[in-house]
């Protein structure tokens, strides 16, 4: 039995399930997470970076061998957020398994490409962008200054955690990240940002069907 509930002006569904002490009402996205299903739906900032660190770490006290699937649909945000999400994803002993519906961009293409090696994918119409950190700056010039100082190195981490995780040459990462630069599933496949384009989730004794 699903409900809706209006929260935000946004209906989320409530799922009621039986059990042997009766009726149990969860939110959806609390009845994925006991299915170790963590959602980054819309922007990224340091609420939404608290709670899913805080699911990452649940999930690992849990089961720390066992995998997390992590889906992204999010044009991106804060990069001091998401880098916090970042770093608990590497920071956790479990596999993240990071699947792309919708789109992933700008952070959200780093926390797809963040995933466990073997297990970075995306839906076949998602789209994905990369560009290089932007910001606005006022107040005297030496504060601005200090600001563009900070901006050039975020700019040099972010290109460094994608050398890492694409296996692409740091020029060809600069080059890529000078603009907004989308890419189709496939197209992020052939970059490094992903492993695999997938249509179907695997079936009973089968493997998930490739786009």
């Amino acid at each position: 039995m699903i409900d809706f509930e209006p929260q935000m002006n946004t209906l989320v569904p409530m799922v009621v399930e039986q059990t042997n002490r009766g009726e149990r009402a969860y939110d959806i996205y609390s009845r994925l997470l006991k299915e170790r299903i963590i959602f980054l739906v819309g922007g990224v900032n340091d609420a939404v970076s608290s709670l899913i660190c805080a699911q990452l770490l649940f999930l690992e006290a849990e089961n720390p061998t066992k995998e997390i699937s992590f889906y992204i649909n999010s044009p991106g945000g804060i990069v001091t957020s998401g880098l916090a999400i970042y770093d608990t994803m590497q920071y956790i002993r479990c596999p993240v398994a990071t699947l792309c519906i919708g789109q992933a961009a700008s952070m959200g293409s780093l926390l797809l490409a963040g995933g466990s090696e073997g297990r970075r994918f995306s839906l076949p119409n998602s789209r994905i962008m990369i560009h290089q950190p932007s910001g606005g700056a006022q107040g005297q010039a030496a504060d601005i200054e200090i600001q563009a100082r900070e901006i050039l190195k975020i700019r040099h981490r972010l290109n460094e955690i994608y050398v890492r995780h694409t296996g692409q040459p740091i020029d060809k990462i600069e080059r890529a990240m000078e603009r907004d630069n989308f890419m189709t599933a496939d197209e992020a496949k052939a970059f490094g940002l992903i492993d695999d384009v997938i249509a179907t989730r695997p079936g009973a004794g089968g493997t998930a069907q490739a786009a």
